[in-house]
């Protein structure tokens, strides 16, 4: 797909977009999921992104096109105690609050059942659709009732291979999902027509909220094409047949929702949106890349060696825009799919975490945004101990500011 075609139209209500963006990223990785391989990494090299708010219903946006995959539901931290307890918590609350015992849910965009195998601790019937068919067949292995399909139109009818399910579903699931979506109308369109007249759903989507209030520049990444507030997110939510009756910020930057199905609108007028204020962006990329690079030289002049600890968007772009991709030995990943590849942009190596105890280092920064504790707990049982014997050194990054943990 060429990257350099631009939309001039918002995703969400298809109103145009200003030509002046917000702001304008160089060197970007050109996704999170192509990970070039030591076949490709010579060919791979950073891009453009140009960041948009439109000016009538406010939805900040890349202007860019979505990246191929964006039918696909890629997870590499869906195991990790972090999320899974969430999922429960979330789980559990949805089902009571909206009466679904005993009732159909479908998990739009379920991956290789990451979540729907939590789900099956509940007295509910889950299934699952997935675009990727490797995924398809990972979820299908380990029990799970999901087969390969995409709500593509809004006449889509999601309806189980072997017709037991069928539609109409009692309430549905998204889990970070929807802001990779270049037609999210149509999504969720689709979904409406696939509920039952009383039909419920619980949707995330990553929060620019956070975004902003911690000046986080390093979230930002080609594959999400669309940052929600709780305002763009519930106006979207509107305007295609769903009201939001709760919401709540949950792992620290994750918007989360419930909705429920309510009568298509006619014709609504989007609400003339707040300019959002990017300066604090701005201040945390110059800031950031200042705080990296000062890290990375007073390692280096030590003669100290430093790895990073998360192959995620964040960490990718840290390495594509800051010194840490000229100076950082590897990064760490548990992640199998992604290790023996290189960050794209940086082309750093991405390794299994015991690859340290082959090659140790004496400080490894955490690039990986609601997971940090859980890896220093794993650092200090499992990699203790530098190249010369000293303790490892753990650095994260925490909002705008490098931090050593003790």
């Amino acid at each position: 797909m060429n990257t350099d075609m631009k939309s001039n139209c918002c995703l969400a209500c298809k109103g145009r977009l200003k030509e002046t963006p917000l702001l304008t990223l160089e060197g970007m990785p050109a996704s999170a999921q192509d990970i070039p391989d030591s076949n490709q990494v010579k060919q791979d090299q950073g891009i453009t992104l140009n960041l948009h708010q439109c000016p009538h219903c406010g939805l900040v946006q890349f202007d860019c096109q979505p990246v191929e995959y964006y039918r696909d539901v890629i997870r590499s931290g869906g195991f990790t105690t972090t999320m899974v307890e969430l999922r429960r918590r979330q789980y559990q609350h949805f089902i009571e609050a909206c009466r679904l015992e005993g009732k159909k849910i479908i998990e739009a965009g379920c991956g290789r059942g990451e979540f729907l195998s939590v789900l099956r601790e509940f007295p509910v019937q889950a299934f699952g659709i997935e675009h990727r068919e490797d995924l398809v067949q990972l979820a299908k292995d380990g029990g799970l009732t999901v087969w390969r399909q995409f709500t593509e139109t809004e006449d889509t009818v999601l309806e189980s291979p072997d017709k037991k399910a069928g539609p109409p579903y009692h309430g549905f699931l998204s889990f970070n999902f929807l802001e990779h979506q270049p037609n999210p109308d149509k999504m969720l369109r689709c979904i409406w027509n696939n509920l039952t007249e009383d039909g419920v759903g619980l949707v995330t989507v990553p929060s620019l909220e956070y975004i902003l209030e911690h000046n986080g520049y390093y979230e930002l990444i080609r594959d999400h094409l669309a940052y929600y507030t709780f305002e763009t997110l519930r106006s979207l939510m509107e305007h295609n047949g769903f009201q939001v009756v709760e919401e709540e910020m949950v792992n620290r930057d994750t918007l989360s929702v419930i909705v429920r199905k309510t009568a298509m609108p006619d014709n609504a007028v989007w609400e003339h949106p707040e300019e959002i204020d990017i300066t604090g962006l701005l201040a945390s990329r110059q800031s950031i890349d200042r705080q990296v690079n000062q890290l990375v030289n007073r390692l280096h002049e030590e003669g100290k060696t430093l790895a990073v600890w998360g192959a995620s968007h964040q960490g990718f772009t840290l390495a594509a825009t800051t010194g840490l991709g000229r100076k950082a030995r590897y990064i760490m990943d548990s992640a199998p799919f992604k290790q023996g590849r290189f960050a794209p942009a940086s082309h750093i190596l991405i390794v299994d975490p015991d690859h340290f105890l082959k090659e140790p280092v004496d400080a490894i920064l955490i690039v990986a945004p609601g997971y940090t504790d859980e890896i220093a707990g794993i650092i200090r049982e499992k990699y203790e101990k530098g190249p010369g014997g000293e303790k490892t050194r753990i650095f994260t990054l925490r909002s705008s500011d490098i931090e050593e943990i003790t």
